[in-house]
């Protein structure tokens, strides 16, 4: 629902469910109601209520600008097995952002709502999205379970999201930049397609210091090894700072994780990205030389 919408409902609310509540107050008991000032009252701070809760149930678009939501580069192999019409099998990796802290169930977790994008956008074609997140997790713990939860799978895809819990423990960025190289050295020499995401913007991340440098640290091993990244952080702060986007929005109380809507559109956002990346022209031309 638009602002625009939500603006038409809250006054539609206020010219006519108001004094539609006051005359149904007034015919059961009349004198009553008239003679008591609490009665009416209580009939505006209802009405007052049912504003308020109509205002707050809409929720903000989901948008990202194109810069921010395309990938750099194609999915070759994403591309090969679509062109093919053969199942593609997706592998997302992570800490609790993955895991899906903050969400109301695991269907609302961002690789389940990536899942249902994809099977809207793709519907003759078998897609398959396993989340392999663990809570806590940093890049060591993650690269030491990928070949048991991640390779093991045969993935012709992989959504590592990485990088947030360093920061927030306040430990050397620099420690974690060879066990991202060794992590994508091990899926590229799976095969697989590899995506980047970098931390989400939210009050505790983005109080940390050491942020940047792990932003630039990420940027800088997708540009080094042709991997793509997606700009999570960068969509997120849109969000807040273009679309003024409260932050109880799109985090959780806790200011660390996200919630409901936007684990939905950073998966909607997301699958827009991989869409675009398996089916460009380039991409295309790779899968058909590849048969």
């Amino acid at each position: 629902m638009t602002r625009e919408a939500a603006a038409r409902m809250t006054d539609n609310l206020r010219s006519s469910l108001w004094p539609a509540m006051v005359a149904a107050l007034l015919s059961v008991a009349p004198a009553q109601a008239q003679s008591d000032k609490s009665v009416t009252g209580a009939i505006e701070a209802s009405a007052q209520k049912a504003v308020a809760s109509a205002q707050t149930s809409v929720s903000p678009k989901c948008s990202a600008p194109r810069e921010l939501a395309r990938l750099e580069r194609p999915l070759t192999r994403t591309a090969r097995l679509l062109a093919a019409g053969e199942p593609i099998r997706i592998v997302a990796i992570g800490s609790s952002s993955t895991a899906g802290a903050g969400a109301s169930s695991p269907d609302a977790t961002y690789p389940s709502r990536l899942a249902a994008e994809l099977a809207d956008k793709f519907p003759d074609h078998q897609i398959t999205v396993l989340n392999r997140g663990v809570n806590g997790e940093e890049a060591r713990e993650m690269l030491a379970r990928f070949e048991t939860t991640v390779i093991a799978e045969r993935p012709d895809l992989v959504l590592w999201q990485v990088g947030t819990n360093t920061v927030l423990r306040d430990h050397p960025v620099g420690s974690t930049s060879s066990l991202i190289e060794q992590g994508i050295m091990q899926l590229k020499a799976a095969g697989a397609d590899v995506i980047l995401i970098d931390p989400q913007f939210a009050p505790k991340v983005i109080a940390k210091s050491a942020l940047s440098r792990m932003l630039d640290l990420l940027h800088g091993k997708a540009k080094q090894y042709s991997v793509n990244l997606f700009q999570r952080f960068a969509v997120m702060r849109h969000w807040r700072e273009s679309q003024g986007i409260a932050f109880e929005t799109f985090v959780s109380s806790d200011q660390l994780h996200m919630n409901d809507w936007s684990y939905a559109c950073v998966a909607k956002v997301l699958s827009n990205a991989i869409a675009e990346a398996a089916t460009r022209p380039v991409a295309s031309a790779a899968a058909r030389g590849a048969r």
